[in-house]
């Protein structure tokens, strides 16, 4: 589902803010530092919650780390009190705490909202500042699943700023597939 977003940027986010799925554009705007394939072996899935608190390359990331930190753990708040006893949550939760101080300080306060449609400012290391709206939507048939998909406003310089993310995904992909056909034709 989240490739017929093309080189608009979708994940699939699980319940314990676990990345299960992403295109190519997700990950080059969120964690191209971390493997593509990533999502697909559960013990190294990227966990948004851990990223933003634990992840150097994500606290740089967005211009208001201290929002998208609130935001966090006010999501986190909202999927502990639907799911009390989620013992992968409270573990995440726990580990969190003993990692993070800002987490821990800012889980202390108890802030609990939904954050469902955000337009945030990213700076990102390749393509430079861009301003992105954010909608999240839960998937009815997948218990706590949830879809992001991030866009740019038409003509600005945040969309050109995205496309040129999508273009060089693309063109990495591109080199890496050529790359790997070369690999393969020399050891034959």
């Amino acid at each position: 589902m989240i490739d017929a977003f093309g080189d608009v940027p979708a994940l699939i986010i699980g319940r314990c803010s676990d990345v299960m799925a992403w295109n190519h554009t997700a990950h080059a705007l969120l964690a191209g530092h971390l493997p593509y394939q990533a999502p697909a072996q559960p013990r190294q899935r990227p966990n948004i919650a851990r990223l933003v608190f634990l992840d150097p390359h994500t606290r740089e990331l967005y211009a208001d780390w201290r929002g998208k930190a609130r935001d966090t753990v006010a999501d986190l708040r909202m999927t502990a009190a639907r799911y009390p006893d989620d013992p992968e949550l409270t573990e995440l939760i726990g580990e969190l705490t003993l990692n993070s101080a800002e987490f821990a300080s800012l889980w202390a306060a108890h802030p609990v909202h939904k954050c469902i449609t955000p337009t945030r400012v990213f700076h990102h290391p390749l393509v430079g500042s861009m301003t992105l709206n954010n909608e999240l939507m839960e998937l009815s048939h997948d218990a706590g699943q949830r879809m992001a998909v991030f866009t740019a406003d038409t003509d600005s310089p945040s969309a050109a700023a995205l496309r040129l993310l999508a273009d060089l995904s693309t063109a990495s992909r591109e080199q890496a597939h050529v790359a790997a056909a070369d690999a393969n034709g020399s050891s034959r």
